[in-house]
């Protein structure tokens, strides 16, 4: 009985040791399983670290250029309201022009009519000489205010090459 009791021990000791090297082999193996894990958690923690550090460097990047973009944009703007300013400048410019030339345009018509009219009336034999040579370089002066305007385009409102308006020949005093 003893000799039985013995070796019931000794196969529960048996199977305890058998036990035990099984929990010892599950206790290694999940340990290489925990240091498995470690180590991929360590190598994700690192590349998530990786990609947050290029994605702040991608951001910065991409406000600098909005910045960059922003800023061209602005000059721009700046630019064209500049060029818009002056471009209603110059068309106020060109109005004031246009109506100045205008304005001498009539002048010198009202000046040639005056001086036609005193020509007539000294054709019909009155002394109107003074009155007009006053009226010749009157009609000069305007003339040449009127003619000042046009030299842009090139015409002139007043004599060309020896004629006068009416078409015809001025003599060598109104030249």
């Amino acid at each position: 009985m003893i000799k039985a009791e013995t070796f019931g021990w000794k196969e529960s000791m048996d199977r305890f040791a058998a036990e035990k090297e099984d929990g010892r082999a599950q206790l290694s193996s999940v340990k290489s399983q925990l240091r498995g894990m470690k180590g991929k958690s360590s190598t994700q923690a690192n590349k998530i670290k990786d990609l947050e550090a290029r994605l702040d460097s991608e951001f910065a990047k991409a406000k600098s250029e909005a910045e960059k973009a922003k800023t061209e944009a602005e000059a721009i703007v700046v630019i064209y309201r500049a060029d818009a300013e002056a471009a209603q400048v110059q068309a106020r410019e060109t109005a004031e022009t246009s109506q100045t030339q205008a304005h001498w345009i009539a002048e010198l018509a009202k000046c040639q009519s005056r001086r036609e009219t005193l020509e007539e009336i000294h054709a019909r034999g009155f002394d109107l000489t003074d009155e007009i040579i006053k009226a010749k370089e009157h009609e000069d002066d305007v003339r040449v205010l009127a003619s000042s305007y046009d030299d842009d385009d090139g015409s002139k409102s007043g004599s060309k090459n020896g004629e006068d308006l009416d078409g015809e020949e001025a003599s060598p005093e109104e030249n």
